[in-house]
């Protein structure tokens, strides 16, 4: 079984950020990406200062703007994660939200506005948020955190240095308009936005939805999964499985791995893996009218495979959460492990689904990638069969 390597944002060494740097400049990162320094724990205390975006360089450019210092160890409060650590840059006295080490990446304050492109955060000390949403930097730390995992994640899994692995960060906003109670990813400008969220002090800025929101841009860039239909499942079922196999990977203790998703910023049923049916809107098995369901609904049965191809079926319990998968054919299964499904479903997105891709090419795609993987007479080969008939893909 593959394990994926933890790095840098969670280990919070220079060591390792300093390898993982090397790494991303091989897969694309722009030399002259920096390392990382020493921890920061000054008390918050400081208001968010607003700067013009791209002062100091051209937002998603990789490496630093000439003369600045080494990349600074900040320390974040978010509300969701707890204390995490956040790469940041120093210019002068001030440090902005801006990563260097993972090709740039920065988080903008809205301003909740819709329009407006939004300003980079600063402060004074290197310490983020207070923990709580009446901070206006806390969004920024939870979103920074994120996007900075799921860079992590995807370069120790797949050897891909950003969301369009070219190696160049994202640019995130948070306290997009007003009331706006989700977040969602442009690709226009292969930027994500936040809003503060439905429920007052409910941002959508969990680690899940970030990585939710990011693989919306690998999808784009690889398959390109269209957004209605089956390939709007698809595509939906991608940013999930994705979501989850990172917040894994982060192996935070405040925010524990699980088949849930979105559980910690929304009221209401979450979207489960294990029985996708549970949220009252989403299915458990393909049927012929899926394609006419909400993208969201009709990704339950690729959320479902991905369950059962990862863990099997039936009742367990994982990080102290209970699951109880059932099957359409009522087989009993066994899983393979999350990093190999995980794993299959990436070579199966980017090598063998298009736009158009359905939900029975999207059965062949993970068989073929199994098959390149492990071989023909595998038995992940023939568990991926097995997953896809248990969701009645045929």
């Amino acid at each position: 079984m593959t394990t994926f390597t933890r790095l840098a944002v969670l280990l919070g060494t220079a060591a390792t950020l300093t390898a993982l740097t090397a790494t991303a400049t091989a897969a694309g990162t722009a030399p002259g990406t920096t390392t990382a320094g020493t921890a920061t724990t000054t008390p918050q205390g400081t208001a968010t200062t607003a700067t013009t975006a791209g002062t100091t360089g051209t937002a998603g450019t990789a490496g630093t703007a000439p003369g600045t210092p080494a990349t600074p160890q900040g320390t974040g409060r978010s509300q969701y994660a707890g204390t995490v650590p956040l790469s940041t840059t120093r210019v002068g006295t001030t440090y902005q939200l801006r990563d260097p080490s993972r090709g740039d990446q920065r988080t903008l304050d809205a301003l909740n506005q819709t329009s407006d492109p939004g300003v980079l955060f600063t402060d004074a000390d290197n310490v983020w948020g207070s923990g709580t949403a009446a901070n206006r930097q806390t969004a920024a730390v939870d979103v920074q955190y994120g996007t900075a995992v799921t860079w992590d994640f995807y370069l120790a899994a797949f050897g891909r240095a950003g969301v369009r692995g070219d190696g160049v960060g994202t640019t995130s906003r948070v306290h997009y308009g007003t009331n706006f109670g989700n977040a969602f990813f442009d690709g226009s400008c292969a930027c994500v936005s936040y809003g503060d969220g439905s429920v007052p002090g409910r941002p959508p800025t969990s680690l899940d939805v970030v990585g939710h929101e990011l693989a919306h841009g690998l999808t784009a860039s690889t398959a390109g999964l269209g957004y209605s239909g089956e390939p709007g499942a698809l595509n939906e079922g991608t940013s999930d499985i994705l979501a989850t196999a990172g917040e894994f990977f982060a192996d935070n203790k405040v925010d524990i791995g699980d088949y849930l998703l979105g559980e910690r910023a929304f009221d209401g049923p979450p979207h489960r893996m294990d029985r996708p049916s549970a949220d009252g809107v989403s299915r458990d098995y393909w049927s012929r009218d899926l394609g006419s369901l909400d993208p969201h609904a009709a990704s339950g049965p690729a959320r479902h495979f991905y369950y059962l191809l990862a863990e099997g079926s039936g009742p367990k319990v994982i990080n102290g959460v209970s699951y109880d998968s059932p099957t359409h054919d009522g087989s009993k299964l066994l899983g393979i492990g999350r990093e190999e499904a995980t794993l299959i479903w990436y070579r199966a997105l980017t090598r063998y689904m298009t736009s158009t891709t359905n939900y029975s090419r999207a059965r062949a795609a993970t068989l073929q990638a199994a098959t390149e993987l492990h071989g023909a007479g595998s038995v992940q080969v023939a568990r991926v069969a097995a997953a896809w008939t248990a969701v009645n893909v045929r």
